[in-house]
């Protein structure tokens, strides 16, 4: 059996081929359907899975919050999931996923957690074409391309934090919060990718309250593209991608295409290789961090702290100018 460890360095060996480990889990009979959809969430993000523990209840709290659980030693807010989505189990609430990331732990009680599954990322779909609530960032396709494949909801956690935990977002993105403007090199903007929208309306407050021009995508694979249309365009004029781009902001975790194989893509292209590439990412932790420095990136900050993400693409801005 792989202990602890060897897991964790191969599913982080995983990301620089575009792959990631999906948990799937059940939350009970959906509102209109009846059926016990499949949903997700990155093995990166939860800490652990446990049977449910005895949960004290919170005089005057949200709706949807449980309570608080003694895990170790630790009290840890536990969310009742399954109301969050509008799900009701038909089983109960059995099972607890304890999540890490955003330097934040807090658990989600759920009906049952079914696998682990390997994917590609292309074989997740952003949702917003899709018409799906503003509580999924995208569809995976457990079973490929085919026609038939089963189809598992990818939740934004973070956006479910902010609904039912919003004391959380402790910080306020103003001027005083972010220090002194950024400055850009003249006729620059930064480019940002994340498919949350959540993160994307918190970043896009940050960079404004930096006066930072910026352009926002939702994807890797979006942010990719919209690089080799700057540079062409620039390249009409006489120019490289370094006079139109002075900081690449990306996600890890987004459809198509991930944040590490964006950054490969960019450190691997002469064209872009100069561009400097923060990743701005709730999934914390060394492991992680670590990686993201074997695929070329300049700085990882953790999702949301406004002072730090102004301080590290200040850091990383001197190997813009010319």
């Amino acid at each position: 059996m792989k202990s602890s460890q060897s897991e964790i360095e191969e599913r982080t060996r995983l990301a620089g081929t575009n792959k990631f480990e999906l948990l799937l889990f059940r939350l009970g009979e959906a509102p209109q359907s009846g059926q016990r959809e499949l949903f997700g969430i990155n093995v990166f993000k939860v800490r652990e899975v446990l049977v449910m523990p005895p949960v004290t209840e919170l005089a005057n709290a949200h709706e949807h919050m449980m309570g608080v659980a003694n895990i170790r030693g630790q009290l840890i807010p536990v969310i009742n999931l399954p109301a969050v989505v509008g799900c009701k189990p038909s089983k109960g609430l059995g099972i607890l996923m304890v999540t890490e990331f955003g330097r934040t732990v807090q658990a989600f009680a759920v009906e049952d957690v079914r696998e682990i599954v390997r994917l590609d990322w292309d074989q997740v779909l952003p949702a917003e074409g899709s018409h799906a609530g503003a509580l999924i960032t995208s569809l995976a396709r457990l079973d490929g391309a085919k026609s038939d494949s089963r189809l598992a909801q990818v939740l934004d956690v973070e956006q479910i934090l902010r609904n039912v935990m919003p004391e959380a977002e402790k910080q306020e993105i103003n001027k005083e919060a972010v220090g002194p403007a950024l400055q850009l090199p003249p006729g620059t903007i930064i480019l940002a990718a994340d498919d949350s929208a959540v993160a994307r309306s918190v970043i896009e407050l940050g960079l404004q309250a930096m006066g930072a021009k910026y352009e926002m995508v939702k994807s890797g694979k979006e942010a990719w593209e919209r690089l080799v249309a700057i540079h062409n365009e620039a390249q009409a004029q006489g120019q490289t991608a370094r006079d139109r781009i002075a900081v690449v902001l990306s996600d890890l975790e987004m459809p198509e295409m991930d944040g590490f194989t964006l950054t490969r893509l960019i450190k691997q292209d002469s064209r872009f290789k100069n561009v400097p590439v923060v990743i701005h990412s709730s999934l914390t932790g060394t492991t992680n961090e670590n990686h993201v420095k074997t695929v070329g990136a300049d700085a990882y900050v953790a999702k949301f702290v406004p002072r730090e993400l102004a301080d590290t693409i200040r850091r990383v801005l001197p190997a813009t100018r010319h």
